[in-house]
Protein backbone atom coordinates (compact mmCIF):
# COMPACT_ATOMS: atom_id res chain seq x y z
CA UNK A 1 0.00 0.00 0.00
CA UNK A 2 1.01 3.60 -0.56
CA UNK A 3 -0.03 6.92 -0.04
CA UNK A 4 0.80 10.39 -1.19
CA UNK A 5 0.35 13.85 -0.39
CA UNK A 6 2.09 15.74 -3.01
CA UNK A 7 0.43 19.58 -1.94
CA UNK A 8 -0.88 21.44 1.21
CA UNK A 9 -3.94 22.43 1.63
CA UNK A 10 -4.66 25.90 1.18
CA UNK A 11 -3.92 26.19 -2.43
CA UNK A 12 -5.09 29.35 -4.75
CA UNK A 13 -8.76 28.50 -6.30
CA UNK A 14 -7.82 26.38 -9.64
CA UNK A 15 -8.53 23.28 -11.12
CA UNK A 16 -10.48 20.27 -8.97
CA UNK A 17 -8.26 18.71 -6.82
CA UNK A 18 -8.88 14.64 -6.94
CA UNK A 19 -7.70 11.60 -4.67
CA UNK A 20 -6.52 8.43 -6.82
CA UNK A 21 -7.42 5.30 -5.87
CA UNK A 22 -5.77 2.11 -7.20
CA UNK A 23 -6.75 -1.42 -6.16
CA UNK A 24 -4.85 -3.96 -7.44
CA UNK A 25 -6.23 -7.45 -8.50
CA UNK A 26 -2.90 -9.61 -9.85
CA UNK A 27 -2.46 -6.50 -12.70
CA UNK A 28 0.45 -4.40 -13.84
CA UNK A 29 2.35 -2.43 -10.39
CA UNK A 30 0.37 -0.10 -8.46
CA UNK A 31 2.98 2.90 -9.22
CA UNK A 32 2.39 2.05 -13.26
CA UNK A 33 -1.58 1.78 -12.77
CA UNK A 34 -1.14 5.31 -10.56
CA UNK A 35 0.74 6.57 -13.55
CA UNK A 36 -1.54 5.76 -15.79
CA UNK A 37 -4.48 6.61 -13.91
CA UNK A 38 -2.51 10.28 -12.72
CA UNK A 39 -2.18 10.94 -16.83
CA UNK A 40 -6.03 10.22 -17.26
CA UNK A 41 -7.08 12.51 -14.55
CA UNK A 42 -4.88 15.71 -15.70
CA UNK A 43 -6.53 14.52 -19.54
CA UNK A 44 -10.02 15.39 -17.55
CA UNK A 45 -8.75 18.43 -15.97
CA UNK A 46 -8.02 17.45 -12.55
CA UNK A 47 -5.42 18.50 -10.16
CA UNK A 48 -3.42 15.53 -8.36
CA UNK A 49 -4.08 15.80 -4.47
CA UNK A 50 -3.02 12.59 -2.78
CA UNK A 51 -2.70 9.16 -4.50
CA UNK A 52 -4.03 5.72 -2.31
CA UNK A 53 -2.91 2.75 -3.71
CA UNK A 54 -3.71 -1.13 -2.16
CA UNK A 55 -4.22 -5.06 -3.09
CA UNK A 56 -7.31 -6.82 -2.59
CA UNK A 57 -7.58 -10.64 -3.69
CA UNK A 58 -11.56 -9.44 -4.55
CA UNK A 59 -13.50 -6.19 -3.94
CA UNK A 60 -15.64 -5.38 -0.96
CA UNK A 61 -18.82 -5.43 -2.14
CA UNK A 62 -20.11 -2.28 -0.32
CA UNK A 63 -16.82 -0.11 -0.79
CA UNK A 64 -14.73 -1.57 -2.96
CA UNK A 65 -11.93 -0.94 -0.85
CA UNK A 66 -12.98 -1.92 2.58
CA UNK A 67 -13.96 -0.56 5.69
CA UNK A 68 -10.03 0.00 6.61
CA UNK A 69 -8.76 1.66 3.67
CA UNK A 70 -11.83 3.59 3.80
CA UNK A 71 -10.76 5.21 6.89
CA UNK A 72 -6.90 5.81 5.49
CA UNK A 73 -8.78 7.30 2.26
CA UNK A 74 -11.11 9.79 4.57
CA UNK A 75 -7.69 11.06 5.70
CA UNK A 76 -6.37 11.56 2.48
CA UNK A 77 -9.11 13.80 1.19
CA UNK A 78 -9.12 15.40 4.24
CA UNK A 79 -5.58 16.52 4.77
CA UNK A 80 -5.36 17.12 1.10
CA UNK A 81 -8.70 18.72 0.55
CA UNK A 82 -9.38 16.90 -2.03
CA UNK A 83 -12.49 17.73 -4.06
CA UNK A 84 -13.46 14.52 -6.32
CA UNK A 85 -11.77 11.03 -5.44
CA UNK A 86 -10.85 8.76 -8.87
CA UNK A 87 -11.05 4.95 -8.55
CA UNK A 88 -8.78 3.45 -11.70
CA UNK A 89 -11.56 0.52 -11.17
CA UNK A 90 -15.27 -0.33 -12.27
CA UNK A 91 -17.26 0.43 -9.68
CA UNK A 92 -20.68 -0.51 -9.08
CA UNK A 93 -23.84 1.88 -8.70
CA UNK A 94 -23.69 0.69 -4.89
CA UNK A 95 -20.36 1.01 -4.35
CA UNK A 96 -20.05 4.47 -5.69
CA UNK A 97 -22.83 5.48 -3.97
CA UNK A 98 -21.73 4.27 -0.06
CA UNK A 99 -18.19 5.91 -0.71
CA UNK A 100 -20.00 9.29 -1.47
CA UNK A 101 -22.09 9.23 1.76
CA UNK A 102 -19.16 7.93 3.30
CA UNK A 103 -16.67 10.94 2.33
CA UNK A 104 -18.70 13.67 1.62
CA UNK A 105 -16.87 14.00 -1.62
CA UNK A 106 -18.45 13.16 -5.64
CA UNK A 107 -16.57 10.26 -6.43
CA UNK A 108 -15.66 9.08 -10.32
CA UNK A 109 -15.36 5.55 -11.26
CA UNK A 110 -12.60 4.42 -14.25
CA UNK A 111 -15.41 4.63 -17.07
CA UNK A 112 -16.95 7.96 -15.45
CA UNK A 113 -13.32 9.60 -16.23
CA UNK A 114 -13.22 8.15 -19.89
CA UNK A 115 -16.15 9.07 -20.65
CA UNK A 116 -15.46 12.56 -18.99
CA UNK A 117 -12.39 13.01 -21.49
CA UNK A 118 -13.77 11.44 -24.71
CA UNK A 119 -16.99 14.20 -23.90
CA UNK A 120 -13.84 17.06 -23.63
CA UNK A 121 -11.82 15.64 -27.02
CA UNK A 122 -14.94 14.64 -29.07
CA UNK A 123 -14.96 17.36 -32.05
CA UNK A 124 -17.12 16.06 -35.05
CA UNK A 125 -20.75 16.03 -34.48
CA UNK A 126 -20.78 12.09 -34.70
CA UNK A 127 -18.10 11.80 -31.78
CA UNK A 128 -20.29 13.67 -29.48
CA UNK A 129 -22.90 11.70 -30.76
CA UNK A 130 -21.22 8.74 -30.01
CA UNK A 131 -19.42 9.93 -26.58
CA UNK A 132 -22.88 10.97 -25.71
CA UNK A 133 -24.69 7.84 -26.15
CA UNK A 134 -22.12 6.13 -24.01
CA UNK A 135 -22.75 8.75 -21.36
CA UNK A 136 -26.30 7.74 -21.02
CA UNK A 137 -25.83 4.16 -21.04
CA UNK A 138 -23.28 4.21 -18.59
CA UNK A 139 -25.68 6.56 -16.34
CA UNK A 140 -29.12 4.78 -17.06
CA UNK A 141 -27.78 1.99 -15.00
CA UNK A 142 -26.74 4.33 -11.65
CA UNK A 143 -29.49 7.36 -12.00
CA UNK A 144 -32.06 4.31 -12.15
CA UNK A 145 -30.86 2.45 -9.65
CA UNK A 146 -30.26 5.75 -7.66
CA UNK A 147 -34.06 6.21 -7.33
CA UNK A 148 -34.96 3.03 -5.52
CA UNK A 149 -35.36 5.10 -2.43
CA UNK A 150 -38.30 6.35 -3.87
CA UNK A 151 -39.77 2.97 -4.85
CA UNK A 152 -41.24 2.72 -1.16
CA UNK A 153 -43.41 5.92 -1.51
CA UNK A 154 -47.32 5.42 -2.00
CA UNK A 155 -49.88 7.07 -3.86
CA UNK A 156 -53.42 8.32 -3.02
CA UNK A 157 -56.94 5.85 -2.10
CA UNK A 158 -56.88 3.28 -5.09
CA UNK A 159 -53.59 4.04 -6.35
CA UNK A 160 -51.14 1.29 -6.63
CA UNK A 161 -47.50 3.42 -6.19
CA UNK A 162 -47.28 7.33 -6.41
CA UNK A 163 -44.92 9.50 -7.29
CA UNK A 164 -41.69 7.58 -6.64
CA UNK A 165 -42.62 5.19 -8.90
CA UNK A 166 -43.82 7.81 -11.70
CA UNK A 167 -40.34 9.36 -11.31
CA UNK A 168 -38.14 6.07 -12.20
CA UNK A 169 -40.37 5.99 -15.00
CA UNK A 170 -39.83 8.86 -16.33
CA UNK A 171 -36.32 9.06 -15.96
CA UNK A 172 -36.12 5.60 -17.81
CA UNK A 173 -38.55 6.72 -20.43
CA UNK A 174 -36.77 9.95 -20.97
CA UNK A 175 -32.95 7.80 -20.45
CA UNK A 176 -34.63 5.24 -23.43
CA UNK A 177 -35.99 8.27 -25.50
CA UNK A 178 -32.48 9.62 -26.27
CA UNK A 179 -31.12 6.63 -26.70
CA UNK A 180 -33.07 5.98 -29.15
CA UNK A 181 -32.73 9.15 -31.03
CA UNK A 182 -28.79 9.03 -30.54
CA UNK A 183 -28.72 5.32 -32.04
CA UNK A 184 -30.93 6.32 -35.00
CA UNK A 185 -29.19 9.03 -36.14
CA UNK A 186 -25.63 7.37 -35.66
CA UNK A 187 -27.48 4.71 -37.70
CA UNK A 188 -27.78 7.08 -40.42
CA UNK A 189 -24.62 8.55 -40.36
CA UNK A 190 -23.47 5.12 -40.09
CA UNK A 191 -24.86 4.58 -43.55
CA UNK A 192 -23.30 7.45 -45.10
CA UNK A 193 -20.00 6.28 -43.46
CA UNK A 194 -20.54 2.92 -45.06
CA UNK A 195 -21.68 4.44 -48.26
CA UNK A 196 -18.29 6.50 -48.40
CA UNK A 197 -16.39 3.16 -47.46
CA UNK A 198 -18.01 1.20 -51.10
CA UNK A 199 -16.78 4.34 -52.72
CA UNK A 200 -13.63 4.10 -51.61
CA UNK A 201 -13.57 0.43 -52.41
CA UNK A 202 -14.06 0.77 -56.10
CA UNK A 203 -11.33 3.18 -56.25
CA UNK A 204 -9.40 -0.10 -55.76
CA UNK A 205 -7.27 1.68 -52.87
CA UNK A 206 -5.20 -0.38 -50.67
CA UNK A 207 -6.49 0.88 -46.95
CA UNK A 208 -4.29 0.56 -44.06
CA UNK A 209 -5.31 1.81 -40.64
CA UNK A 210 -3.39 2.60 -37.84
CA UNK A 211 -4.27 1.15 -34.44
CA UNK A 212 -2.45 1.27 -31.03
CA UNK A 213 -2.81 2.23 -27.07
CA UNK A 214 -3.48 5.93 -26.55
CA UNK A 215 -0.95 8.37 -26.74
CA UNK A 216 1.50 5.50 -28.67
CA UNK A 217 2.04 8.17 -31.62
CA UNK A 218 -0.17 7.40 -34.06
CA UNK A 219 -1.20 10.85 -35.21
CA UNK A 220 2.44 11.77 -35.31
CA UNK A 221 2.65 8.57 -37.28
CA UNK A 222 0.01 9.42 -39.52
CA UNK A 223 1.19 13.19 -39.93
CA UNK A 224 4.97 11.57 -41.11
CA UNK A 225 3.65 9.22 -43.58
CA UNK A 226 0.61 11.21 -45.47
CA UNK A 227 2.46 15.23 -44.76
CA UNK A 228 -0.57 15.80 -42.89
CA UNK A 229 -1.10 18.54 -39.89
CA UNK A 230 -3.78 16.67 -38.09
CA UNK A 231 -3.60 17.32 -34.58
CA UNK A 232 -1.01 15.73 -32.53
CA UNK A 233 -0.16 15.64 -28.80
CA UNK A 234 2.03 13.96 -25.69
CA UNK A 235 -1.66 13.24 -24.09
CA UNK A 236 -4.08 10.58 -23.87
CA UNK A 237 -6.91 10.30 -26.31
CA UNK A 238 -5.85 13.50 -28.14
CA UNK A 239 -7.36 12.62 -31.22
CA UNK A 240 -11.39 10.66 -31.51
CA UNK A 241 -12.53 10.85 -34.89
CA UNK A 242 -10.98 8.79 -37.97
CA UNK A 243 -9.05 11.04 -40.54
CA UNK A 244 -8.61 9.35 -43.45
CA UNK A 245 -5.79 10.33 -46.48
CA UNK A 246 -4.32 9.02 -49.11
CA UNK A 247 -0.63 9.07 -49.51
CA UNK A 248 2.19 8.27 -52.11
CA UNK A 249 4.25 4.93 -52.37
CA UNK A 250 5.00 4.64 -55.83
CA UNK A 251 3.48 5.34 -59.28
CA UNK A 252 -0.08 3.61 -59.90
CA UNK A 253 -0.07 2.51 -55.85
CA UNK A 254 -3.22 3.69 -54.88
CA UNK A 255 -2.97 3.45 -50.95
CA UNK A 256 -5.51 5.13 -47.95
CA UNK A 257 -4.32 5.46 -44.25
CA UNK A 258 -6.52 6.13 -41.35
CA UNK A 259 -5.64 7.22 -37.79
CA UNK A 260 -8.12 5.51 -35.62
CA UNK A 261 -9.30 6.16 -31.45
CA UNK A 262 -6.66 4.59 -29.25
CA UNK A 263 -7.40 1.99 -27.26
CA UNK A 264 -6.62 1.72 -23.05
CA UNK A 265 -6.99 -0.81 -20.38
CA UNK A 266 -10.35 -1.53 -19.43
CA UNK A 267 -12.05 0.61 -22.22
CA UNK A 268 -15.47 0.66 -21.28
CA UNK A 269 -17.88 -1.70 -23.27
CA UNK A 270 -20.11 0.66 -24.03
CA UNK A 271 -17.55 3.05 -25.44
CA UNK A 272 -16.33 0.48 -27.80
CA UNK A 273 -20.40 -0.09 -28.77
CA UNK A 274 -20.89 3.33 -28.95
CA UNK A 275 -17.94 3.78 -31.45
CA UNK A 276 -18.39 0.72 -33.37
CA UNK A 277 -19.50 2.89 -36.72
CA UNK A 278 -15.99 4.68 -36.45
CA UNK A 279 -13.94 1.37 -35.54
CA UNK A 280 -15.28 0.01 -38.60
CA UNK A 281 -12.61 1.95 -40.46
CA UNK A 282 -10.53 -0.90 -38.66
CA UNK A 283 -12.56 -3.72 -39.92
CA UNK A 284 -12.63 -2.33 -43.99
CA UNK A 285 -8.79 -2.56 -43.60
CA UNK A 286 -6.35 -4.45 -45.77
CA UNK A 287 -3.15 -4.26 -43.15
CA UNK A 288 -3.44 -2.88 -39.68
CA UNK A 289 -0.44 -0.38 -38.70
CA UNK A 290 -0.26 -1.66 -34.68
CA UNK A 291 1.73 1.10 -33.24
CA UNK A 292 3.67 0.79 -30.19
CA UNK A 293 5.70 3.29 -27.52
CA UNK A 294 8.56 1.00 -27.25
CA UNK A 295 9.50 3.51 -24.28
CA UNK A 296 6.61 2.57 -22.42
CA UNK A 297 7.54 0.37 -19.04
CA UNK A 298 3.93 -0.85 -19.53
CA UNK A 299 4.38 -2.29 -23.59
CA UNK A 300 3.54 -5.85 -22.79
CA UNK A 301 0.18 -5.31 -21.12
CA UNK A 302 -0.56 -2.15 -23.89
CA UNK A 303 0.12 -4.36 -26.35
CA UNK A 304 -1.88 -6.97 -24.87
CA UNK A 305 -4.83 -4.52 -24.58
CA UNK A 306 -5.03 -3.75 -28.22
CA UNK A 307 -5.34 -7.02 -29.12
CA UNK A 308 -7.71 -7.78 -26.71
CA UNK A 309 -9.63 -5.13 -28.30
CA UNK A 310 -9.15 -5.98 -32.05
CA UNK A 311 -10.31 -9.53 -31.09
CA UNK A 312 -13.54 -8.04 -29.74
CA UNK A 313 -14.53 -6.28 -32.73
CA UNK A 314 -13.88 -8.78 -34.86
CA UNK A 315 -10.38 -7.40 -36.39
CA UNK A 316 -7.54 -9.84 -35.04
CA UNK A 317 -7.08 -11.77 -38.13
CA UNK A 318 -6.69 -8.73 -40.54
CA UNK A 319 -2.62 -8.73 -41.10
CA UNK A 320 -0.38 -6.38 -38.58
CA UNK A 321 2.82 -4.69 -39.20
CA UNK A 322 4.02 -4.28 -35.06
CA UNK A 323 5.42 -0.87 -35.34
CA UNK A 324 7.73 -0.05 -31.95
CA UNK A 325 7.77 3.75 -31.96
CA UNK A 326 9.45 6.68 -30.25
CA UNK A 327 13.02 5.04 -30.82
CA UNK A 328 14.04 8.12 -29.93
CA UNK A 329 13.52 7.53 -26.16
CA UNK A 330 15.15 4.46 -26.04
CA UNK A 331 19.18 4.14 -24.69
CA UNK A 332 21.41 3.79 -27.12
CA UNK A 333 22.31 0.56 -26.01
CA UNK A 334 18.26 -0.56 -26.28
CA UNK A 335 17.89 0.58 -29.93
CA UNK A 336 16.92 -2.16 -32.24
CA UNK A 337 17.88 -1.81 -36.08
CA UNK A 338 14.50 -2.16 -38.45
CA UNK A 339 14.15 -5.71 -39.53
CA UNK A 340 11.55 -7.74 -40.29
CA UNK A 341 12.50 -9.90 -36.70
CA UNK A 342 11.50 -10.29 -33.67
CA UNK A 343 12.41 -7.63 -31.27
CA UNK A 344 14.20 -8.64 -28.16
CA UNK A 345 12.46 -8.97 -25.30
CA UNK A 346 8.75 -9.04 -27.28
CA UNK A 347 7.09 -12.37 -27.02
CA UNK A 348 6.26 -13.94 -30.17
CA UNK A 349 3.53 -12.87 -32.07
CA UNK A 350 2.48 -15.50 -35.24
CA UNK A 351 4.81 -13.98 -38.08
CA UNK A 352 3.93 -9.96 -38.06
CA UNK A 353 6.69 -8.30 -39.49
CA UNK A 354 8.32 -5.42 -37.33
CA UNK A 355 9.47 -2.45 -37.49
CA UNK A 356 11.41 0.41 -34.89
CA UNK A 357 10.73 4.08 -36.12
CA UNK A 358 10.52 7.39 -34.83
CA UNK A 359 7.63 9.21 -35.96
CA UNK A 360 8.82 12.88 -34.01
CA UNK A 361 12.38 12.17 -35.60
CA UNK A 362 11.62 10.36 -39.01
CA UNK A 363 14.38 7.33 -38.51
CA UNK A 364 12.95 4.49 -39.49
CA UNK A 365 10.01 6.19 -41.90
CA UNK A 366 11.63 5.41 -45.02
CA UNK A 367 12.10 1.68 -44.26
CA UNK A 368 8.62 1.28 -43.46
CA UNK A 369 7.47 2.71 -46.46
CA UNK A 370 9.11 -0.03 -48.46
CA UNK A 371 7.53 -2.61 -46.18
CA UNK A 372 4.58 -1.01 -46.93
CA UNK A 373 4.69 -0.50 -50.37
CA UNK A 374 6.23 -4.46 -50.16
CA UNK A 375 2.93 -5.92 -48.91
CA UNK A 376 0.45 -3.39 -50.95
CA UNK A 377 2.47 -4.98 -54.54
CA UNK A 378 2.29 -8.61 -52.77
CA UNK A 379 -1.54 -8.01 -53.23
CA UNK A 380 -3.27 -9.30 -56.69
CA UNK A 381 -4.93 -6.18 -57.20
CA UNK A 382 -1.78 -4.40 -57.96
CA UNK A 383 0.06 -7.11 -59.86
CA UNK A 384 -0.05 -4.64 -62.42
CA UNK A 385 1.69 -1.95 -60.71
CA UNK A 386 4.59 -4.49 -59.41
CA UNK A 387 5.46 -5.38 -62.91
CA UNK A 388 5.47 -1.16 -63.90
CA UNK A 389 7.81 -0.54 -61.38
CA UNK A 390 9.70 -3.28 -61.74
CA UNK A 391 10.13 -2.09 -65.68
CA UNK A 392 10.75 1.17 -63.97
CA UNK A 393 13.72 0.05 -61.66
CA UNK A 394 15.48 -1.83 -64.95
CA UNK A 395 15.04 1.36 -67.14
CA UNK A 396 16.45 3.72 -64.76
CA UNK A 397 19.32 1.07 -64.00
Amino acid sequence: MSKKHPQPEGQPQGPERAALVSVQHRRPSSDDALAELEQLSTSAGYALAGELSCVRARPDAATYIGSGKLDELSELVSTTSADTIIFDNALSPIQQRNLEKALGKPVIDRTGLILEIFARRAQSAEGKMQVELARLEHLATRLVRGWTHLERQTGGIGVRGGPGEKQIELDRRMLDDKIKMLRTRLGKLGRQRMTQRRARRRTGAFRVALVGYTNAGKSTLFNALTKSKIYAADQLFATLDTTTRKFYLGPQVNVTLSDTVGFIRDLPHTLIEAFKATLEDTLQADLLLHVVDASSPMLREQMDEVHAVLREIGADDIPQFLIFNKSDLLPVNLQVTNAHTQSEGIEARASMPRLVVSALTGAGVASLKSALLEAVLADPRFQSSASALSDTTQISA
